[in-house]
């Protein structure tokens, strides 16, 4: 896969948990083999997809009664779906156009998870008719719809939670309280709807494997007040979180894999529920690489730090720096020669293009417009945040490569 028809849609700074590309497989980094030797048009985003399959294989012996939705959203490039329900992944999506990509590669209906509790009322009946039965809730209104279009469907209420540890939480947007999610379920069964169970979601890149417990309290209390009332929900969702490696340190799987397993036992003892989780970030952070060209470096007008202006930003696939909340590694052509303070910003005609300028960076003195920089563990919420056109910059084309493939 090291042609140039893209999927449209060293010495590395401080490291977290990240594996780096090509590592383990027996193929020293193929995705800089591949930027080597095709020198592609930047900004682009490779995945090495032996690093994708990797990680869900760690994951499925890590959680080996845990049915495994990819959060498509983190990255919809077909091959990565592709891959993925070759290893018999199951998928969370939250949108037709997610739900027809999966289908389109060959999942099956029954292993997609309609997991976003805001949608319209036709997009729920569309599923239905494709086959979709799984479906997220967390209001009366969007549980009337599932009830009306999509008859005997399963379904599983979020609830919130806590979000402490997570670099990039997801405030008050989704789910009600354990009280609220029992009586939906409660009367999800009224309607007619199978009272599968409930998520939660301790926010995306949380680093406090403890964070789980919050969720699977409120979990067990639900069913404790649906079991009071006659209902008996069956399913807990653990939802996503697990880390990709960025200049923080991340705790590893195993420790995640502990205290979820801690938590169950005291919240749920023998009577322990099904389990699905939704990882996105984990599977394909890792596995990509954003390579991207210096325009400018230019000094600073107080003539502390440079401005190292690239050719992504915000707008084009790092809205993740928005708050500087994910930090990348990076890693340069001119990587071994002195070094030096830096501000890092995008290329667009925008004042918050701005990557970062409170978390340092110190990157060669000698870097100049042309040279390339590349950011590490990309794989994730880049090309699927990369807009549609802002300023004239085009869409962040994606590159797949197999590092369990000789050359």
């Amino acid at each position: 896969m090291t042609d140039l028809s893209a999927t449209t849609g060293v010495t590395d700074r401080p490291s977290g948990t990240a594996q780096e590309p090509g590592r383990g497989n027996g193929n020293p980094d193929p995705i800089r083999r591949f930027l080597d030797q095709h020198n592609p048009e930047t900004p682009c985003l490779v995945m090495d997809l032996a690093q994708v399959r990797d990680r869900y294989r760690q994951l499925r012996t890590a959680l080996p009664d845990a049915r495994i939705c990819y959060a498509v959203k983190a990255n919809p490039t077909p091959e990565i779906v592709g891959e993925l329900i070759a290893e018999g992944a199951s998928f969370d999506v939250a949108s037709p156009g997610e739900i027809e990509l999966c289908l389109a590669k060959g999942a099956a209906p029954e292993s997609i998870s309609y997991g976003n509790t805001i949608k319209k009322r036709r997009d729920i009946a569309r599923a239905f008719e494709q086959g979709v039965r799984l479906f997220a809730t967390d209001s009366d209104a969007d549980l009337t719809n599932i009830a009306e279009v999509a008859p005997g469907s399963q379904v599983f209420c979020r609830v919130l939670v806590d979000n402490t540890g997570s670099k990039t939480p997801f405030g008050r947007k989704f789910g009600c309280t354990p009280q609220q999610a029992a009586n939906l379920l409660v009367r999800a069964a009224e309607l007619g709807l199978d009272a599968y169970g409930v998520s939660f979601h301790i926010g995306s890149q949380q680093l406090d494997p403890a964070a789980y417990r919050h969720g699977i309290d409120a979990a067990a209390q639900v069913f404790a007040d649906c079991a009071a009332r006659g209902v008996r929900p069956r399913m807990v969702n653990l939802g996503g979180g697990l880390p990709a490696g960025y200049t923080e340190t991340a705790p590893p799987l195993a420790d995640y894999v502990t205290a979820v397993e801690q938590a169950l036992e005291r919240a749920f003892g023998p009577d322990r529920p099904e389990l699905l989780v939704e990882p996105g970030r984990f599977l394909v952070g890792d596995a990509g690489v954003l390579r991207s060209e210096v325009v400018l470096v230019t000094d600073s007008c107080d003539g502390q730090r440079r401005w190292v202006y690239l050719d992504i930003g915000r707008y084009n696939g790092l809205a993740e720096t928005e708050g500087e909340a994910i930090t990348y590694r990076l890693r340069t052509a001119r990587d071994g020669d002195p070094e030096g303070p830096v501000v890092l910003a995008g290329p667009t005609c925008d004042g918050d293009d701005v990557l970062y300028q409170r978390t340092r960076y110190d990157l060669p003195r000698t870097l100049r417009g042309g040279d390339w920089v590349d950011l590490l563990s990309a794989g994730a919420y880049t090309a699927s945040y990369s807009s549609v056109g802002f300023n004239g910059f085009t869409p962040l084309p994606t590159y797949c490569v197999d590092g369990d493939q000789r050359p």
